[in-house]
């Protein structure tokens, strides 16, 4: 490593409104799949941190929940997410997709207060055409003073390098806060879960997506397997219903595609168990939210 007096390291958040990429952006930035990424919105519940480490820098992305109002106590938690890394932030990514609304809202106003350096990034632009693309950058530009406006398709991972070095110019001085080794701040029984609650998402339909938790009870490696216990919580018994599946067949398709991706995410054999059980209303009892590693304390 270069002189450590001359070592840059920073906070970088990335933040926007549900179903604008920053997941799939994230992804690209940090070169591995962290963060769980479907169609649906609000599929970000944590705030998770991916790390790029060079000689002389290290960058902290955080990938947060999309920015909404809140209806359940969840809800609360996963925004005191948001919130937090704004807090932390050196420099805040605003994620932007082109089909989006130019207009300034509560958000935006909370974001110019922070007086931090923002990075306005228009994302989808692979879904449109280059003079709607200029023209959003115009309306945002009026909107949000930024330091930089970047034009990308994080999806296609165009245009996604220009973001490393501008962002390293406005990195403070200073040394890693991780070890130069790790790329996340999240313990693998985390990465098992959300495989399992994307697998969730891309399955069902309507509510039971976001009904859904997923609690990892076991988590024992050794030199040629990783033998894993998982627990789907719903809120329902008619939601358990339909996670199980005729003979159990919905299940078996989650766990069969969540042991095949878990197999090349921890390169390693898996053997999953997944079992499917109820907790009433727990997306508004701060007491199950806990109990599922949401804190929702002021």
């Amino acid at each position: 490593m270069d002189n450590i007096q001359n070592h840059k390291a920073g906070f970088v958040s990335i933040v926007g409104k549900p179903n604008v990429g920053k997941s799939t952006l994230m992804n690209a930035l940090v070169g591995e799949k962290l963060s769980i990424v479907t169609s649906k919105a609000q599929t970000t519940r944590h705030r998770i941190m991916g790390f790029i480490n060079g000689e002389d820098f290290q960058i902290i992305y955080s990938d947060t929940p999309g920015v909404l109002k809140p209806q359940y106590e969840l809800h609360k938690s996963m925004m005191k997410f948001v919130i937090t890394s704004l807090e932390d932030a050196d420099v805040i990514l605003l994620i932007k997709e082109v089909g989006e609304t130019p207009e300034k809202d509560e958000f935006i106003e909370m974001i110019l207060k922070t007086e931090k350096p923002i990075f306005l990034v228009i994302n989808k632009i692979d879904t449109s055409n280059q003079e709607e693309v200029e023209a959003k950058i115009k309306a945002w530009q009026e909107i949000v003073p930024s330091k930089e406006v970047m034009a990308v398709s994080a999806l296609e991972k165009f245009g996604v390098e220009s973001i490393l070095p501008k962002l390293i110019e406005l990195l403070p001085t200073h040394p890693p806060y991780f070890d130069k080794e790790e790329y996340t701040d999240k313990p693998e029984r985390f990465f098992a879960a959300e495989i399992i609650r994307e697998k969730i998402f891309l399955n069902y339909q309507k509510e039971i997506p976001y009904s859904s938790e997923v609690v990892i009870t076991s988590f024992k490696e050794t030199d040629k397997i990783i033998r894993i216990m998982a627990e789907i919580y719903v809120e329902r018994d008619s939601q358990k219903g339909i996670i199980i599946g005729h003979q159990g067949g919905a299940l078996k398709k989650v766990g069969i595609q969540s042991r095949k991706e878990m197999e090349g995410f921890f390169m390693k054999q898996v053997h999953l168990e997944t079992h499917v059980k109820v907790e009433p209303e727990w997306r508004s009892k701060q007491k199950s939210l806990l109990k599922f590693g949401y804190n929702n304390k002021d």
